[in-house]
């Protein structure tokens, strides 16, 4: 088994824990969810990472009471209290309008991933959780943006990020992430489902406290393949990864046909499912759990979640967004942060 990760300094557990907060998108839901973090008590301090204005005008706007303070770096961390919200101020580049995505605001978004990534890096922060972006509007502004989970692995200098969803007891992490169809058969390596599945099986070993993790691994085809007449890179690929990580002391089986796999039968026996790509594995998941599920990257050097929805431009300062799955993302953030690496 490959080694555990290591992450940044460690923040004391005896301390109250930072973590931070990016709205995301400025015209689309982040900032209404990230407002309605606020109007509750956590055992930790949130820190958002926004402009004030923009906050203090979407309040506004919802009719919402939400004090907005300056964050300060040297002061003790206190829990954060209902009707409260620290603020780490970054300029938008203009006043978004609800619902109105612009260009000029790209930047803007990544200067707040950049902030609280490196935040988390340094152990000001024991985690960060981040709202929904808007993948468009960032790479129409001249900036390369395949979605959080990639952009943070670079950031962080992390060589194999990996995209977890996890809606209560359902776990579906994924070979390949943001990757056009046509694109994903090229990928499905047995390293790189082994070193997927072996990065997978540390993260829930690590951040979840199960000891010894079962693994169902998709097929990439119809069938799994149907003994190499739907297509072979089950042989190839799938099933000499899966031996391997068996000699290794992984609990991995498959390939399973994706569409018994997450039968309740097969699921009552696993921890986790492994898919081949992002349609394959979160179709099922979002069906299941949506508005509830949380986005967790393994494999970088920092504790990270975040929502399992889009912008939803048409709800923006609507106060019909529901935050469930921002709730989810920073109770999980809190416990997985709370949890010693071995």
């Amino acid at each position: 088994m490959a080694p555990p990760l290591l992450r940044g300094p460690a923040v004391l557990t005896t301390q109250t824990p930072r973590i931070a907060i990016t709205p995301g998108e400025p015209a689309g839901i982040g900032p209404d969810l990230s407002l309605v973090l606020a109007g509750r008590d956590w055992p930790a301090e949130l820190v958002a990472f926004a402009d004030p204005a923009l906050l203090a005008a979407r309040a506004e706007q919802l009719g919402m009471n939400i004090q907005l303070l300056d964050y300060q770096a040297n002061a003790q961390a206190r829990p954060s209290r209902a009707g409260q919200l620290l603020v780490s101020p970054l300029p938008a580049g203009v006043q978004p309008v609800p619902g109105q995505l612009d260009t000029a605001n790209a930047a803007y978004v990544l200067r707040s991933l950049d902030q609280a990534c490196d935040g988390c890096l340094a152990g000001e922060f024991a985690a960060m959780v981040t709202g929904p972006v808007h993948k468009g509007v960032i790479n129409e502004a001249g900036h390369a943006f395949s979605g959080h989970t990639e952009y943070l692995a670079h950031r962080s200098g992390a060589s194999q990020p990996l995209m977890l969803l996890v809606a209560g007891e359902l776990r579906v992490a994924l070979v390949t992430t943001h990757l056009a169809l046509r694109d994903v058969p090229d990928q499905i390596t047995a390293e790189r489902v082994r070193s997927t599945a072996t990065l997978l099986a540390n993260g829930l070993r690590d951040d979840f406290g199960i000891a010894q993790p079962r693994i169902l691994v998709l097929g990439l085809n119809p069938h799994a393949g149907e003994s190499g007449h739907l297509g072979t890179e089950e042989q190839t690929a799938i099933a000499p990864a899966i031996a391997r990580l068996q000699t290794a002391g992984i609990n991995a089986v498959g390939p399973l046909p994706a569409d018994t796999a997450f039968t309740p039968s097969s699921l009552a026996q696993a921890d986790a499912v492994l898919a081949m790509y992002h349609d394959q594995g979160l179709t099922v998941l979002k069906h299941r759990g949506f508005g509830r599920a949380v986005n967790v990257t393994l494999g970088l050097p920092l504790v990270r979640t975040s929502v399992d929805h889009g912008t939803a431009l048409d709800l923006a300062g609507t106060g019909q967004a529901d935050a469930g799955s921002f709730v989810a993302a920073l109770e999980l953030a809190l416990q997985i942060s709370a949890s010693p690496v071995s």
